[in-house]
């Protein structure tokens, strides 16, 4: 979101919460990591051959993810092996899963192959169909971005953007 400045300079939101999201979230690996972990896979080897990831890809993925507090690691033993640790998700990773579940349905509308979605979710109480629904705090529902008006909130900062300083004379600057 931009707005304009004086002298119609665009500006900059300094902390747009969707660009903060995707710095923790915004990689293929991570929410496929995010896909697992909601399905109850919890351990490194069943994550990596659930993901088909790297070794040292899932590695980084998971680290990053208990960095930020959307899993923690439980340490668990088999009998006669080492110590290792599982991951659960915590109260922040869980609350990612109607992004998850949004993202799913997308591409079950768009990008499923011809024999439909490959995977659906049912209410485990009565088995119907799992629905996504925006509601304004007043009960309303609400179909679109064209029902809806962002205003600046509480905590917006906005800057001008950062200029394209000149580069040498004669460089092609780029």
């Amino acid at each position: 979101m931009s707005e304009a400045a004086p002298g119609n300079l665009p500006l900059r939101l300094e902390n747009c919460s969707i660009e903060r999201a995707l710095g923790v979230v915004g990689e293929k690996w991570t929410f496929l990591v995010l896909r697992e972990a909601f399905s109850g896979v919890r351990r490194f080897a069943d994550m990596q051959a659930a993901t088909g990831a790297p070794r040292q890809v899932l590695s980084a993925r998971l680290a990053r993810l208990v960095e930020e507090g959307l899993l923690r690691k439980v340490p668990y033993r088999e009998p006669g092996q080492r110590q290792r640790d599982e991951y659960r998700l915590t109260q922040m990773g869980l609350d990612l899963y109607p992004t998850l579940v949004a993202l799913m349905q997308w591409g079950d509308r768009y990008l499923s192959d011809h024999e439909g979605p490959p995977t659906l979710l049912t209410h485990r109480g009565c088995g119907a169909p799992i629905e996504q629904h925006f509601r304004c705090a007043e009960g309303h529902e609400v179909s679109g971005p064209r029902e809806v008006t962002a205003l600046p909130g509480p905590g917006m900062r906005l800057s001008p953007p950062a200029l394209a300083s000149p580069g040498p004379a004669g460089s092609a600057g780029g």
